[in-house]
Protein backbone atom coordinates (compact mmCIF):
# COMPACT_ATOMS: atom_id res chain seq x y z
CA UNK A 1 0.00 0.00 0.00
CA UNK A 2 2.64 2.02 0.90
CA UNK A 3 4.58 1.66 -2.40
CA UNK A 4 1.50 2.64 -4.19
CA UNK A 5 1.00 5.71 -2.40
CA UNK A 6 4.66 6.91 -3.28
CA UNK A 7 3.82 5.82 -6.72
CA UNK A 8 0.68 8.19 -7.21
CA UNK A 9 2.92 10.65 -5.16
CA UNK A 10 5.41 10.38 -7.77
CA UNK A 11 2.70 10.90 -10.66
CA UNK A 12 1.25 13.16 -9.62
CA UNK A 13 4.53 15.27 -8.89
CA UNK A 14 5.09 14.12 -12.53
CA UNK A 15 2.17 15.91 -13.91
CA UNK A 16 2.50 19.24 -11.36
CA UNK A 17 5.75 19.46 -12.53
CA UNK A 18 4.78 19.03 -16.60
CA UNK A 19 1.80 21.46 -16.39
CA UNK A 20 3.79 24.10 -14.35
CA UNK A 21 6.18 23.67 -17.83
CA UNK A 22 3.80 23.75 -19.86
CA UNK A 23 1.48 26.65 -18.49
CA UNK A 24 5.38 28.76 -18.16
CA UNK A 25 5.87 28.42 -21.30
CA UNK A 26 2.28 30.09 -22.04
CA UNK A 27 3.27 32.84 -20.29
CA UNK A 28 6.92 33.06 -21.99
CA UNK A 29 6.80 36.35 -24.65
CA UNK A 30 7.13 34.79 -28.41
CA UNK A 31 9.29 36.85 -30.59
CA UNK A 32 7.92 37.28 -33.84
CA UNK A 33 11.65 36.45 -35.87
CA UNK A 34 13.81 33.50 -34.78
CA UNK A 35 17.24 32.47 -35.85
CA UNK A 36 18.10 29.32 -37.00
CA UNK A 37 20.72 28.72 -33.72
CA UNK A 38 17.64 30.41 -31.27
CA UNK A 39 15.40 27.57 -32.89
CA UNK A 40 17.19 24.94 -32.04
CA UNK A 41 16.85 24.53 -28.10
CA UNK A 42 12.86 25.31 -29.30
CA UNK A 43 12.53 22.38 -31.12
CA UNK A 44 12.80 20.33 -28.12
CA UNK A 45 9.37 21.49 -26.76
CA UNK A 46 6.37 19.82 -27.65
CA UNK A 47 4.14 23.13 -27.66
CA UNK A 48 6.39 24.09 -30.61
CA UNK A 49 5.11 23.30 -34.03
CA UNK A 50 7.11 24.27 -37.44
CA UNK A 51 5.41 24.73 -40.29
CA UNK A 52 6.92 24.20 -43.70
CA UNK A 53 5.21 26.36 -45.94
CA UNK A 54 7.15 24.85 -49.35
CA UNK A 55 5.12 22.81 -51.74
CA UNK A 56 4.91 19.08 -50.72
CA UNK A 57 7.74 17.77 -53.36
CA UNK A 58 10.08 20.53 -51.74
CA UNK A 59 9.26 18.93 -48.11
CA UNK A 60 9.58 15.51 -49.07
CA UNK A 61 13.48 16.40 -49.90
CA UNK A 62 14.26 17.51 -46.76
CA UNK A 63 12.62 19.40 -43.98
CA UNK A 64 13.36 20.59 -40.21
CA UNK A 65 13.25 18.00 -37.36
CA UNK A 66 9.56 17.54 -36.62
CA UNK A 67 8.36 20.24 -39.46
CA UNK A 68 4.65 19.41 -40.76
CA UNK A 69 3.80 21.01 -43.98
CA UNK A 70 1.07 23.36 -46.02
CA UNK A 71 1.64 24.59 -48.69
CA UNK A 72 1.62 27.93 -49.31
CA UNK A 73 -1.12 27.35 -51.69
CA UNK A 74 -3.33 26.81 -48.94
CA UNK A 75 -3.34 30.43 -47.11
CA UNK A 76 -4.38 32.54 -50.51
CA UNK A 77 -7.38 32.84 -52.56
CA UNK A 78 -8.49 31.69 -55.77
CA UNK A 79 -6.32 31.75 -59.37
CA UNK A 80 -7.73 34.65 -60.11
CA UNK A 81 -7.80 36.68 -57.06
CA UNK A 82 -4.61 35.40 -55.29
CA UNK A 83 -4.68 37.89 -52.71
CA UNK A 84 -7.91 37.22 -50.63
CA UNK A 85 -8.33 34.63 -48.49
CA UNK A 86 -8.99 31.55 -48.36
CA UNK A 87 -12.69 29.92 -46.51
CA UNK A 88 -12.81 29.49 -42.83
CA UNK A 89 -13.25 25.83 -43.19
CA UNK A 90 -10.01 25.29 -46.11
CA UNK A 91 -7.64 26.64 -43.40
CA UNK A 92 -9.26 25.00 -40.06
CA UNK A 93 -8.92 21.66 -42.13
CA UNK A 94 -5.47 22.30 -42.59
CA UNK A 95 -4.58 23.09 -39.69
CA UNK A 96 -6.33 20.39 -37.45
CA UNK A 97 -4.73 17.88 -39.54
CA UNK A 98 -1.28 19.35 -38.43
CA UNK A 99 -2.01 19.85 -34.82
CA UNK A 100 -1.88 23.26 -34.38
CA UNK A 101 -3.88 25.20 -31.71
CA UNK A 102 -4.14 28.37 -29.70
CA UNK A 103 -1.77 27.14 -27.68
CA UNK A 104 0.92 25.82 -30.05
CA UNK A 105 3.77 28.06 -30.84
CA UNK A 106 3.77 27.76 -33.91
CA UNK A 107 7.17 28.58 -36.81
CA UNK A 108 6.86 29.24 -40.18
CA UNK A 109 9.40 28.03 -42.52
CA UNK A 110 9.62 29.29 -46.07
CA UNK A 111 11.91 27.81 -48.80
CA UNK A 112 14.67 30.68 -47.73
CA UNK A 113 15.90 31.14 -51.65
CA UNK A 114 15.12 35.55 -51.14
CA UNK A 115 12.90 38.20 -50.19
CA UNK A 116 9.64 36.74 -51.69
CA UNK A 117 10.12 33.40 -50.06
CA UNK A 118 10.42 35.77 -47.25
CA UNK A 119 7.10 37.04 -48.12
CA UNK A 120 4.78 33.88 -48.06
CA UNK A 121 5.94 32.89 -44.30
CA UNK A 122 5.08 36.43 -43.42
CA UNK A 123 1.98 36.55 -45.19
CA UNK A 124 0.81 32.69 -43.69
CA UNK A 125 2.32 34.34 -40.18
CA UNK A 126 -0.42 37.32 -41.18
CA UNK A 127 -3.22 35.02 -41.97
CA UNK A 128 -2.96 32.68 -38.84
CA UNK A 129 -2.92 35.60 -36.62
CA UNK A 130 -6.10 37.23 -38.36
CA UNK A 131 -7.28 33.55 -37.61
CA UNK A 132 -6.99 33.77 -34.19
CA UNK A 133 -3.33 32.42 -33.63
CA UNK A 134 -1.00 34.40 -31.21
CA UNK A 135 1.94 32.50 -30.55
CA UNK A 136 3.85 33.18 -33.78
CA UNK A 137 7.07 33.22 -35.50
CA UNK A 138 8.63 33.13 -39.07
CA UNK A 139 12.08 31.45 -38.85
CA UNK A 140 14.81 34.16 -40.78
CA UNK A 141 16.36 32.39 -43.45
CA UNK A 142 13.71 29.74 -43.60
CA UNK A 143 14.71 26.13 -44.19
CA UNK A 144 17.66 27.31 -46.62
CA UNK A 145 19.47 29.17 -43.93
CA UNK A 146 18.57 26.53 -41.48
CA UNK A 147 20.35 24.54 -43.34
CA UNK A 148 23.36 26.96 -44.17
CA UNK A 149 23.57 27.41 -40.84
CA UNK A 150 24.95 23.83 -40.14
CA UNK A 151 21.65 21.76 -39.31
CA UNK A 152 20.26 19.00 -40.22
CA UNK A 153 17.13 17.97 -42.52
CA UNK A 154 15.30 15.23 -41.98
CA UNK A 155 12.91 13.48 -44.28
CA UNK A 156 10.93 12.13 -41.69
CA UNK A 157 6.98 13.29 -41.11
CA UNK A 158 5.60 13.42 -37.91
CA UNK A 159 2.27 12.44 -37.56
CA UNK A 160 0.95 14.96 -34.78
CA UNK A 161 -2.40 14.08 -32.95
CA UNK A 162 -5.27 16.31 -34.78
CA UNK A 163 -6.65 19.49 -32.97
CA UNK A 164 -10.08 20.60 -32.62
CA UNK A 165 -8.97 24.67 -33.75
CA UNK A 166 -11.68 26.36 -35.43
CA UNK A 167 -10.32 29.34 -37.98
CA UNK A 168 -12.49 32.79 -37.05
CA UNK A 169 -10.83 35.84 -39.17
CA UNK A 170 -10.95 38.89 -37.16
CA UNK A 171 -12.56 41.04 -39.70
CA UNK A 172 -11.33 44.45 -37.58
CA UNK A 173 -7.73 43.18 -39.02
CA UNK A 174 -8.66 42.41 -42.78
CA UNK A 175 -9.07 45.42 -44.61
CA UNK A 176 -11.60 45.19 -47.74
CA UNK A 177 -11.61 46.73 -50.48
CA UNK A 178 -14.99 48.47 -50.03
CA UNK A 179 -13.03 49.53 -46.41
CA UNK A 180 -10.08 51.18 -47.58
CA UNK A 181 -12.25 53.00 -50.49
CA UNK A 182 -14.45 54.71 -47.94
CA UNK A 183 -11.32 55.56 -45.59
CA UNK A 184 -9.52 57.03 -48.53
CA UNK A 185 -12.52 59.07 -49.93
CA UNK A 186 -13.74 60.25 -46.68
CA UNK A 187 -10.48 61.76 -46.02
CA UNK A 188 -9.17 59.08 -42.56
CA UNK A 189 -5.48 59.71 -42.14
CA UNK A 190 -3.96 56.61 -43.23
CA UNK A 191 -0.40 56.39 -45.19
CA UNK A 192 -0.52 53.91 -47.90
CA UNK A 193 2.53 52.16 -48.46
CA UNK A 194 3.39 50.53 -51.48
CA UNK A 195 5.77 47.61 -51.34
CA UNK A 196 6.48 46.68 -54.54
CA UNK A 197 9.15 46.98 -56.85
CA UNK A 198 9.64 50.80 -58.30
CA UNK A 199 8.22 49.76 -61.71
CA UNK A 200 5.03 48.43 -60.80
CA UNK A 201 4.86 51.60 -58.30
CA UNK A 202 5.23 53.86 -61.29
CA UNK A 203 3.14 52.49 -63.68
CA UNK A 204 5.79 51.03 -65.83
CA UNK A 205 4.68 47.70 -65.41
CA UNK A 206 1.64 45.64 -63.79
CA UNK A 207 0.73 42.53 -62.23
CA UNK A 208 -1.03 39.84 -64.55
CA UNK A 209 -4.22 39.76 -62.42
CA UNK A 210 -3.89 43.87 -62.56
CA UNK A 211 -6.44 45.50 -64.69
CA UNK A 212 -4.75 49.19 -64.88
CA UNK A 213 -0.77 50.16 -64.06
CA UNK A 214 -0.12 52.56 -61.53
CA UNK A 215 -0.70 52.52 -57.67
CA UNK A 216 -3.21 53.81 -55.14
CA UNK A 217 -3.47 57.40 -54.79
CA UNK A 218 -1.41 58.88 -52.49
CA UNK A 219 0.80 56.09 -51.86
CA UNK A 220 4.50 56.60 -51.21
CA UNK A 221 6.95 53.68 -52.32
CA UNK A 222 8.97 51.26 -49.70
CA UNK A 223 10.06 48.27 -51.93
CA UNK A 224 10.00 45.29 -49.59
CA UNK A 225 13.38 44.08 -50.68
CA UNK A 226 14.90 47.37 -48.38
CA UNK A 227 14.39 45.75 -45.35
CA UNK A 228 17.06 42.64 -46.52
CA UNK A 229 20.55 41.94 -46.45
CA UNK A 230 22.74 42.35 -49.58
CA UNK A 231 21.76 38.60 -50.66
CA UNK A 232 18.02 39.24 -50.23
CA UNK A 233 17.63 36.18 -47.66
CA UNK A 234 17.45 37.65 -44.33
CA UNK A 235 16.40 40.74 -42.95
CA UNK A 236 18.84 43.50 -41.72
CA UNK A 237 19.18 43.98 -37.69
CA UNK A 238 16.10 45.29 -36.28
CA UNK A 239 18.24 48.95 -35.43
CA UNK A 240 18.36 49.16 -39.82
CA UNK A 241 15.02 48.20 -40.37
CA UNK A 242 14.08 51.00 -37.83
CA UNK A 243 16.31 53.65 -39.27
CA UNK A 244 14.80 52.60 -42.66
CA UNK A 245 11.17 52.99 -41.66
CA UNK A 246 12.38 56.43 -40.05
CA UNK A 247 13.89 58.13 -43.31
CA UNK A 248 10.53 57.52 -44.81
CA UNK A 249 8.46 58.68 -41.54
CA UNK A 250 6.86 56.02 -40.88
CA UNK A 251 6.75 56.03 -36.87
CA UNK A 252 4.41 57.95 -34.93
CA UNK A 253 3.09 58.92 -38.44
CA UNK A 254 -1.19 58.35 -39.34
CA UNK A 255 -2.21 55.09 -39.35
CA UNK A 256 -0.66 53.00 -42.00
CA UNK A 257 -1.91 50.19 -44.84
CA UNK A 258 0.34 47.87 -46.59
CA UNK A 259 -0.11 47.03 -50.15
CA UNK A 260 1.05 45.18 -53.33
CA UNK A 261 0.01 43.53 -56.03
CA UNK A 262 -1.57 40.33 -53.99
CA UNK A 263 -0.65 40.77 -50.66
CA UNK A 264 2.42 38.88 -50.75
CA UNK A 265 5.62 41.60 -50.58
CA UNK A 266 3.40 43.72 -48.21
CA UNK A 267 3.24 41.13 -45.77
CA UNK A 268 7.35 41.55 -45.11
CA UNK A 269 6.18 45.63 -44.62
CA UNK A 270 2.91 44.82 -42.41
CA UNK A 271 5.84 42.10 -40.01
CA UNK A 272 8.58 44.82 -39.98
CA UNK A 273 6.18 47.85 -39.24
CA UNK A 274 3.96 45.90 -36.89
CA UNK A 275 5.31 42.96 -35.35
CA UNK A 276 9.07 44.19 -35.08
CA UNK A 277 9.07 47.68 -34.42
CA UNK A 278 5.60 47.64 -32.21
CA UNK A 279 3.29 49.61 -34.09
CA UNK A 280 -0.28 48.97 -33.79
CA UNK A 281 -2.09 51.05 -35.91
CA UNK A 282 -0.44 49.27 -39.47
CA UNK A 283 -2.74 47.00 -41.21
CA UNK A 284 -2.26 44.65 -44.61
CA UNK A 285 -4.33 44.92 -47.46
CA UNK A 286 -4.51 41.61 -48.66
CA UNK A 287 -6.10 41.96 -52.37
CA UNK A 288 -4.03 44.76 -53.34
CA UNK A 289 -3.67 46.50 -56.76
CA UNK A 290 -4.99 43.75 -58.74
CA UNK A 291 -8.57 44.02 -56.95
CA UNK A 292 -8.50 47.75 -56.39
CA UNK A 293 -7.27 48.11 -60.18
CA UNK A 294 -10.89 45.89 -61.41
CA UNK A 295 -12.81 48.31 -59.61
CA UNK A 296 -13.63 51.89 -60.66
CA UNK A 297 -11.30 53.66 -58.19
CA UNK A 298 -8.53 56.41 -58.77
CA UNK A 299 -4.91 55.64 -59.25
CA UNK A 300 -1.41 57.45 -59.27
CA UNK A 301 0.78 57.25 -61.75
CA UNK A 302 -1.70 55.50 -64.50
CA UNK A 303 -0.49 56.02 -67.81
CA UNK A 304 -2.81 57.16 -70.45
CA UNK A 305 -4.62 54.98 -72.73
CA UNK A 306 -2.03 54.99 -75.71
CA UNK A 307 1.04 54.38 -72.98
CA UNK A 308 -0.78 51.83 -71.69
CA UNK A 309 -1.27 50.28 -74.98
CA UNK A 310 2.18 50.59 -76.02
CA UNK A 311 3.58 48.52 -72.74
CA UNK A 312 0.53 45.98 -73.03
CA UNK A 313 2.21 45.48 -76.70
CA UNK A 314 5.60 45.25 -74.56
CA UNK A 315 4.29 42.80 -72.82
CA UNK A 316 2.83 40.70 -74.67
CA UNK A 317 6.05 40.47 -77.27
CA UNK A 318 8.06 40.02 -73.88
CA UNK A 319 5.74 36.44 -73.63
Amino acid sequence: MRSLVCSCRSLLVTFLLGFAAFAAAQTQPVRPLLTPDELVPLLRDPGVRVLDIRPAAEYATGHLPGAVNIPYGVFRGPADNPGALPSEQTLTEALRRAGIDQNVHVIVAHAGKDATDFGAAARVYWTLKVGGLTRLSVLDGGTLGWAEDGHDLVTAEPRPEPSNFTVRFDSRRILSTDALAERLQTGSPTRLIDARPEPFFQGETRHAGAARYGTLPGAVSLPHTRFFAADGKRLKPLEELRAIVARENLIGSEPAVAFCNTGHWAATDWFVLSELLGREDVLLYPESVVAWSRRDLPMDHEPSRLQALVREAKRWVAQ
